[in-house]
């Protein structure tokens, strides 16, 4: 029987205060040698771009001039009227949209099927195009012994874009509504089902309410997305920011400085919204947040 030589228990607490110390170690600030070079450098750039820009062939004092002129503040209330009534639209077409989607009715699923197919395979500016010369084709609307009216008086470029805009919206809408129905747990459908709940008031009262969470954050993007996407709309001559900016550098080739006029209106707009929309997730998620 082998026996164990005793240690003495002031060596083993020099053993273990020799192997645990940590004050024997140096201790090494770790280096960041590439994050600094990088930083380095590109803050090198963003100087120089700056520079370029500061002494280049602008003329910043009209930048402030027009900053504030009548026909850009004009652009600025259409663009916001548009992207909100276009936005509003578009999500009505999308709530729709998903809702017929998931609908067991095939004639109402592939109805939905083919209105996202065609509004999402075609680009936006084309769309604008055929609404504007709609008359082409249509060269009266009329419902017999009711009304008639000429195309062309009631197609302006307001309701050109608002069609165009919102019917597109309501396409890329549709599959993030779809996305948020889907999130949700089925035993919600199959609760509402077992207290005799209607499909729609299902939708309304429950399942609707907790997609929000999961729809909202896509919904205010795109929503930003189409402050910018109302530019488009300049093609057919309906009077939003860029299209009044375009105006008066085509009278006095002020190009740069109108441009830089419209990108920093559109910057304060684009802010202001973001922090809207993250109080608006804020909002809905609060229950979620709670759970957690």
């Amino acid at each position: 029987m082998s026996q164990t030589t005793p240690v003495e228990p002031s060596l083993k607490n020099s053993r273990e205060q020799t192997h645990y110390d940590l004050d024997r170690y140096q201790v090494v600030p770790r280096r960041y040698y590439g994050r600094i070079t990088a930083s380095a450098v590109i803050l090198v750039l963003l100087a120089l771009l700056v520079n370029a820009f500061a002494h280049g062939n602008i003329e910043w004092s009209f930048v402030g001039q027009f900053f504030t002129a009548q026909a850009i503040l004009n652009g600025v209330v259409n663009t916001l009227i548009m992207s909100v009534l276009a936005m509003g639209l578009g999500i009505l077409f999308g709530v729709i949209t998903a809702i017929m989607y998931m609908s067991p009715n095939p004639v109402l699923h592939y109805i939905a099927v083919g209105y996202a197919w065609i509004f999402r395979g075609t680009p936006l500016i084309l769309q604008l195009l055929l609404w504007f010369n709609l008359a082409l084709v249509f060269p009266t609307i009329n419902i017999p012994g009711v009304f008639s009216v000429q195309t062309v008086t009631i197609m302006t470029p307001f309701l050109a874009a608002l069609l165009g805009l919102s019917i597109n919206q309501g396409a890329y809408t549709s599959e993030v509504v779809r996305a948020g129905l889907l999130s949700v747990d089925t035993g919600q459908y199959e609760a509402a089902k077992a207290i005799g709940m209607p499909r729609l008031q299902a939708l309304q009262r429950i399942i609707l309410p907790q997609a929000m969470r999961v729809i909202l954050p896509p919904v205010g993007n795109e929503f930003i997305s189409m402050i910018k996407t109302t530019s488009l709309a300049s093609m057919i001559q309906y009077s939003e920011l860029l299209y009044n900016t375009q105006t008066i550098y085509f009278a006095n080739a002020r190009v740069m400085e109108l441009l830089f006029v419209a990108g920093i209106w559109y910057l304060i707009i684009v802010t202001v919204l973001s922090f809207g929309q993250s109080r608006l997730e804020r909002f809905f998620s609060r229950g979620h947040r709670q759970r957690q």
